[in-house]
């Protein structure tokens, strides 16, 4: 049972559409998960981590390995482990700072993301064969609009919540 079958025809067309596309991205997620480990015994964690090192060849360090892919330092360390021992990527000393290095990709973890990379664009195009050109182009612009709504919703609570803590800040 998906998302969109837990609701019926007299709930608002917003949130049946909201769940229409948690529900295509929970499918094509999946479709990746699965060729992801199938064809390269790997995950989309470790995938999303050496995409972020393919961006930049000089290497990140931790934090901004952690801050890009949204999750825990030790989650990345854990990650960067496996693929240090498989060989993927390297840890590189940071000039000047003793207790730091960045992670890169090694020419090895360069050419097995490349070809990782290839399948997943692959994958994306599969699931969107059923479409038409000018179908998915209209979607691409309908969703830039649903994008900028929430993110005005969003810039605007931020306001609300920064002027609440000004105001209460003021009177501390």
């Amino acid at each position: 049972m998906d998302l969109e079958s837990r609701i019926h025809a007299e709930h608002p067309d917003e949130l049946r559409l909201w769940l229409r596309l948690m529900t295509c991205t929970q499918l094509i997620e999946k479709r990746v998960r699965m060729g992801l480990r199938t064809e390269f015994d790997t995950t989309l964690p470790r995938f999303d981590l050496m995409a972020q090192l393919e961006k930049f060849p000089g290497g990140l360090k931790m934090g901004e390995l952690s801050k890009r892919l949204m999750v825990s330092g030790g989650n990345v360390t854990t990650i960067t482990d496996q693929l240090v021992v498989e060989g993927w990527v390297q840890r590189v000393d940071v000039k000047g700072d003793r207790r730091a290095w960045k992670i890169q990709l090694t020419k090895a973890g360069r050419a097995y993301f490349n070809e990782m990379a290839m399948a997943h664009e692959s994958w994306i195009l599969e699931s969107f064969e059923g479409l038409q050109r000018k179908d998915i182009q209209s979607l691409y612009k309908l969703l830039a609009l649903v994008k900028a709504s929430a993110l005005n919703k969003l810039e605007k609570i931020d306001t609300l919540q920064e002027s609440d803590t000004e105001h209460l800040t003021e009177h501390l």
